[in-house]
């Protein structure tokens, strides 16, 4: 008796360092990153132009601003509306790029190539993000490229009540046409990470009845028919994209309060616009499917927030990546110091406190700021966040909980341990 309590005593001794081991397997660089946004010429380029050496010194600008800043990624929108800020043989040139959709800047110039090369000079990484589902932007119908897509494929495209047009997510066609344009990038462009923002369904009153009564055999309601959709989509690019780069980063930047608890039980104690009602976007399934590599939250409120408290968020987020393989990423508004006269925040501290409140927390492996012209306009922004970096940790643990194997493995032997010493 006494050989067989050593025995499991011992095994219990050896599962112990696998278990310290799961909590610190290994070191890994935080993201510290800045959307770049095309659209309505917010961040790049500021004004619609051909001007090849235009286009690449506001590129370098940017590049050089964000690695002073002490940031190391760029999540540049290189597919806004439709269109393209890249050579495409299926999406047309942006308009928000020369002015044109379909037309080319001077001597081809190609601002994702050049973008992709700058950046890994200067040591950052450079993610393609692409807006899925959008099919229009700023531009009437007749005004799309004779080659865009929709504009081949009409059938593809809905005409939503607030002019634009969006492709239709219940169709294969559809979720084919991403899949493919998520990989022409891949495979033409050195590029570290694929991104989505929180644009699926533009609301609940999209014209998809029709469809619905088409394909939606077996779903109770159009709502879980329509996340059904978009949990395809994600699966389909997770698969696809990682057969043609095993190493691409793939995740999604959804709203920040995925549910209301009042609504699923699962959801945040929050009060405010829940994703998988409004745009049918189940993070949680992504999550739980691993079909994401990485979860980005835009978390945009302060500590504090009434409906929306910043720490309650970022805790339920934590709570729901543990012991999965989905890193999570948050998502922080510095555009609210400057987006209205007064601003939403008439400082920085919001920002600084969200930083310091992460950094109290495990299984957070960096955040991301929207957007980029906020570092220049925010008055004192660029210099806090070059303050915080020069103490924050270069390296965090990878592994921020214990695999739930091992916890298991533990647990395990350890009810053995104590069965034989009862016996």
């Amino acid at each position: 008796m006494k050989k067989r309590i050593i025995s499991i005593f011992m095994c219990l001794i050896m599962t112990m360092p696998f278990m310290a081991q799961a909590a610190d397997e290994t070191e890994v660089t935080p993201m510290r990153g800045v959307w770049v946004s095309t659209v309505y010429n917010l961040d790049y380029p500021t004004k619609k132009t051909v001007s090849e050496s235009e286009l690449k010194k506001q590129a370098d600008d940017i590049l050089d601003n964000a690695a002073q800043t002490g940031l190391n990624t760029i999540f540049l929108q290189v597919r806004p509306s439709g269109d393209a800020f890249y050579k495409s043989e299926i999406f047309p040139w942006s308009h928000w790029l020369t002015g044109t959709q379909g037309k080319a800047p001077e001597n081809n110039f190609d601002p994702l190539a050049y973008w992709v090369d700058e950046a890994h000079k200067r040591g950052l990484e450079l993610h393609a993000w692409i807006n899925p589902y959008r099919a229009s932007r700023g531009l009437t119908w007749e005004q799309l490229d004779s080659n865009n897509p929709a504009k081949l494929h009409p059938e593809w495209v809905e005409q939503y009540s607030d002019g634009n047009y969006y492709y239709n997510p219940a169709l294969e066609e559809v979720r084919q046409l991403i899949v493919d344009g998520a990989l022409e990038i891949v495979n033409n462009y050195d590029v570290d990470g694929i991104h989505l923002d929180d644009y699926f369904y533009p609301a609940q009153d999209f014209n998809d009845a029709e469809e619905f009564e088409k394909y939606g055999s077996g779903f109770n309601n159009i709502a879980d028919w329509r996340r059904d959709n978009v949990n395809k989509m994600v699966a389909m690019l997770d698969s696809e994209l990682h057969k043609a780069k095993p190493d691409i980063q793939f995740g999604i930047s959804p709203a920040g309060i995925w549910a209301n608890k009042s609504t699923d039980p699962r959801g945040s104690d929050t009060k405010g616009n829940e994703s998988y009602v409004s745009s049918y976007a189940d993070s949680l399934a992504w999550i739980e499917s691993g079909t994401i590599d990485y979860i980005m939250p835009q978390i945009y409120w302060e500590i504090g927030h009434s409906a929306a408290d910043f720490a309650t968020l970022v805790d339920w987020w934590i709570a729901n990546t543990q012991n999965t393989d989905v890193k999570l990423y948050i998502g922080l508004a510095a555009y609210k110091c400057h987006d209205a006269t007064p601003p939403t925040w008439s400082s920085t501290k919001p920002i600084l406190d969200s930083l310091e409140y992460m950094s109290q927390k495990t299984g957070i492996y960096g955040e991301v700021y929207f957007r980029y012209q906020s570092l220049n306009v925010v008055d004192g922004l660029k210099q806090d966040l070059i303050n915080w970096y020069k103490t924050a940790p270069d390296t965090i643990p990878e592994n921020a909980f214990p695999d739930e194997q091992k916890i298991n493995s533990f647990m395990g032997a350890f009810t053995m341990l104590i069965s034989a010493i009862l016996r």
